[in-house]
């Protein structure tokens, strides 16, 4: 785990007055300590090695029911996926006009899915899965939709491993 020690900016508006009066002390160190606190804060943050999580129209949703007209074009994200190299199955159950799912995931016992979205992206529909349960901190499936093979294929995160496996996941009848 990172441990900084970030200074706020009430520290350190406290800190100057202490020091030497604001109006004597010119704009550009008051500046120049703004950025160093900045990038002091950013280079403390930890990177997340597992997939990108979409942002704006892409955005991630909750595994909440949610009201509205389905694409057409997720419609045939619905349905029961397997997994062949374990016997894990993810079901979309739903996907919503912005995209949030009704998913769940079984291991073959029910995993808890936090939030589960589809989106488009080059041209392609793409979901994306993320579970938070025992054994399951934050694993994340990042998948695309090949409608000519039936199948999803992408990515899993494994979390707790700090891994990330390809994987593919096809139709159940």
């Amino acid at each position: 785990m990172n441990s900084c020690n970030l200074v706020t900016s009430n520290q350190l508006k406290s800190a100057r007055r202490q020091h030497s009066p604001v109006s004597r002390r010119p704009l550009g160190s008051a500046a120049f300590a703004v950025a160093a606190a900045v990038a002091l804060a950013v280079s403390c943050t930890k990177k997340q090695d597992g997939p990108p999580v979409p942002t704006g129209s892409e955005s991630l949703g909750t595994n909440a029911a949610s009201s509205g007209v389905a694409r057409p074009e997720f419609a045939k994200l619905a349905g029961k996926w397997e997994r062949p190299d374990g016997g894990y199955v993810l079901e979309i159950k739903s996907v919503d006009a912005s995209g949030t799912m009704q998913a769940a995931y079984f291991n073959p016992n029910p995993i808890n899915v936090s939030r589960a979205a589809a989106f488009y992206k080059d041209g392609a529909p793409k979901v994306i899965v993320e579970l938070r349960d025992v054994n399951y901190p934050g694993c994340t499936y990042d998948l695309t939709y090949d409608p000519q093979s039936d199948q999803l294929y992408g990515q899993y995160f494994q979390a707790s491993m700090q891994q990330t496996f390809d994987v593919t996941f096809g139709r159940m009848k």
